[in-house]
């Protein structure tokens, strides 16, 4: 009895070590994958900052490819636009000759009918019974003699500006072809260059893509917005010589730590450019 006894003491002590031995087991598994969990989220974050150099340095080269062809793509563009404004300014003065033209074909029309006006007058003084038709007659007749010389004169007046209009025209013609040939010499220099670098260009910007297919799109977009508002271009730049390489500005020693971390996205507090440190940016391959 005694033993039997001493047998059914000992089971509740074998329960709570099975217990203990299974919640320790928890606890450990919990904290394996904790570590685990907080290393990827160390590598994730390692890989976006390596991509994010490695971007910039692609997008950096494509830069210099379109810094040697200098200002030839914009000039091209003011050359097109030129060409289009002169021939606007073309097509106006044509319009205008044609009106022109037309005005001193109207008058000539007039002075036609008013010398075809005095000849009927003066046949109908030669037939008049009376002082008083002919004074008549000779009234209209000065009137459409007045009526050639307005004509007359207006065609003068039209003519002027004709000619004007027509030195107008053969100057904007003159300035057009000589813009049409600058046009041409800069496209052919600008085609020469895009041929010379196309492939290159090519193949950074397809690199561009793969990496930014690795970055979230809020990264991309912060990116591409410090692009823009940085004169160089440097979105993302190393810590050199304890200082932000896009600004200069010092870093001090305990955010270069953080930044060697590789545990966040850090950018520089005075140029808002994202910041990598040294050892990561040697390792990335331009």
């Amino acid at each position: 009895m005694a033993k039997s006894k001493s047998v059914k003491a000992s089971d509740p002590d074998e329960n709570i070590k099975t217990k203990e031995s299974e919640t320790a087991g928890r606890i450990a598994a919990h904290v394996s994958m904790s570590s685990a969990e907080t290393e990827e989220t160390e590598i994730s974050i390692e890989k976006k900052l390596i991509a994010l150099y490695s971007l910039q340095q692609i997008d950096s080269q494509i830069d210099k490819i379109k810094i040697i062809r200098g200002e030839l793509p914009l000039e091209v563009e003011d050359l097109e636009d030129e060409i289009v404004g002169l021939q606007t300014r073309i097509d106006n003065y044509i319009q205008e000759i044609q009106s022109l033209n037309t005005s001193i074909k109207e008058k000539e029309n007039q002075i036609k009918d008013s010398l075809a006006q005095i000849k009927r007058y003066e046949e109908q003084q030669n037939n008049v019974r009376n002082n008083r038709e002919y004074d008549s007659l000779s009234k209209e007749i000065e009137f459409q003699n007045l009526e050639i010389a307005l004509a007359q004169k207006r065609i003068k007046e039209f003519a002027h500006h004709l000619n004007l209009k027509n030195e107008e025209v053969s100057a904007a013609q003159n300035i057009m072809n000589e813009r049409k040939n600058d046009l041409e010499i800069k496209k052919a220099e600008l085609s020469d260059i895009v041929k010379e670098t196309e492939k290159e260009e090519v193949a950074l910007k397809k690199k561009s893509g793969e990496f930014q297919r690795m970055i979230e799109d809020r990264l991309i977009t912060a990116y591409t917005r410090i692009r823009e508002n940085a004169r160089n271009g440097l979105a993302v730049v190393s810590v050199e010589r304890d200082a932000c390489g896009g600004c200069f500005s010092a870093i001090p020693p305990q955010r270069q730590l953080d930044i060697r971390m590789h545990k966040k996205i850090i950018v520089c507090e005075y140029c808002g450019r994202i910041l990598v440190d040294h050892g990561l940016a040697e390792s990335v391959t331009p």
